[in-house]
């Protein structure tokens, strides 16, 4: 039998109602590892480890810039991450909570510790795309990622406060979020600063003008600047001991709020105009309703070249007609090339793993 870690599980924790110990929590993880769905398993399998005599957490990255690699955080830390969330939220205990996320990486654990450190009722189900769909009760807070939230737009106003995060929201189901009756917010953080550090409201009766251009607001505690690259550079003492450097290029706003412009190892470099993939793309998400990046190949003259990839079978001279038709893109965004893949490779969350697709071209 593992030593219980010595945490303040809050006493109004609860999972669908009902009130576990640590001595309760040890017995349910053993039985969903023993005889749980597998969404179940990663569950117990993670309260094990937040319940043991240890202080730390080994997580994993989501590897959608790379291959994922293993991060120690402190339960401290997590335990900060969770309390800071719930008072920029105003979450109290007993408030219910839906965990819809996989238990496998940083943003479904934080779910899980939130919950135990907050005193909420959880109430769990399969991670699906659709976690909603056979659902017809109300949660006062939830998260998910855009494709779960795409699917479940009808039933959004059942989550009262929900995040979202994990991979990019296009302008299209930002429009869509701008009418529904809840708190919708975008989340910006990493596993490496325990899940989101700034957030942005979608809806709220913001214009979905106003809405676009807002920024990210960071959470109290978090200090922000940028390096020689423009790249965001955050101090958060209470979630990291280091300083964190990204690779995500921003504008800063203000002292606590910031846009994201891209990723700065997405960059392209196109007869010494400096193209950000990301800011084309969402110039061109507009005009393109189905999945798509943009990226560059080498170009003996340019240096690089904009390439414009997208995923299924498409008529590809239509695609670059409707786009010269839009006027939508200046002459050195404009893609000097366009690509078809199949299938898209993604991460869990549904962002899609740029350099590994690129790859399935020289197949």
């Amino acid at each position: 039998m593992r030593k219980l870690y010595n945490i303040n599980l809050h006493p109004n924790f609860s999972i669908q109602g009902r009130r576990y110990s640590l001595n309760d929590l040890t017995e349910l993880s053993y039985s969903f590892i023993k005889e749980g769905e597998d969404f179940e398993k990663h569950i117990g399998e993670f309260i094990l480890d937040w319940i043991d005599k240890s202080s730390f957490v080994n997580v994993y990255t989501s590897g959608s810039t790379g291959t994922p690699k293993a991060i120690t955080l402190k339960k401290e830390q997590m335990i900060n991450s969770a309390l800071a969330t719930g008072n920029y939220f105003n979450l109290s205990a007993k408030d219910s909570e839906l965990l819809c996320l996989p238990a496998t990486y940083i943003a479904g654990k934080m779910m899980l510790v939130r919950a135990m450190v907050l005193g909420l009722d959880l109430y769990m189900v399969p991670p699906t795309s659709s976690p909603l769909k056979d659902s017809n009760r109300t949660f006062d807070f939830g998260a998910m990622v855009p494709l779960q939230v795409s699917n479940s737009l009808p039933f959004l106003h059942q989550v009262k406060t929900l995040i979202i995060g994990g991979a990019p929201i296009s302008n299209t189901l930002r429009d869509q979020l701008h009418i529904i009756e809840n708190n919708s917010f975008e989340t910006y953080g990493m596993t490496e600063t325990i899940t989101h550090v700034a957030v942005k409201p979608l809806n709220q009766m913001l214009s979905s003008i106003v809405a676009t251009d807002l920024g990210f607001k960071t959470l109290p505690g978090i200090e922000i600047s940028k390096d020689k690259r423009d790249c965001l550079v955050i101090n958060a003492p209470k979630v990291s001991d280091k300083i964190v450097i990204t690779n995500d290029v921003v504008a800063l706003v203000s002292d606590n709020e910031f846009r994201w412009l891209g990723r700065y190892d997405n960059m392209i470099n196109s007869g010494g105009i400096k193209l950000n993939p990301e800011q084309i793309e969402s110039k061109l998400s507009d005009i393109l309703h189905h999945s798509f990046f943009i990226s560059s190949f080498p170009d003996p003259k340019l240096g690089e070249q904009v390439v414009l990839i997208l995923e299924g079978v498409m008529d590809k001279e239509n695609v670059m007609q409707q786009i010269i038709a839009s006027n939508t893109l200046n002459k050195y965004e404009l893609p000097r090339l366009v690509k078809t893949i199949p299938e898209f490779l993604r991460t869990d969350s549904g962002k899609v793993k740029r350099n590994e697709t690129l790859a399935l071209l020289s197949l």
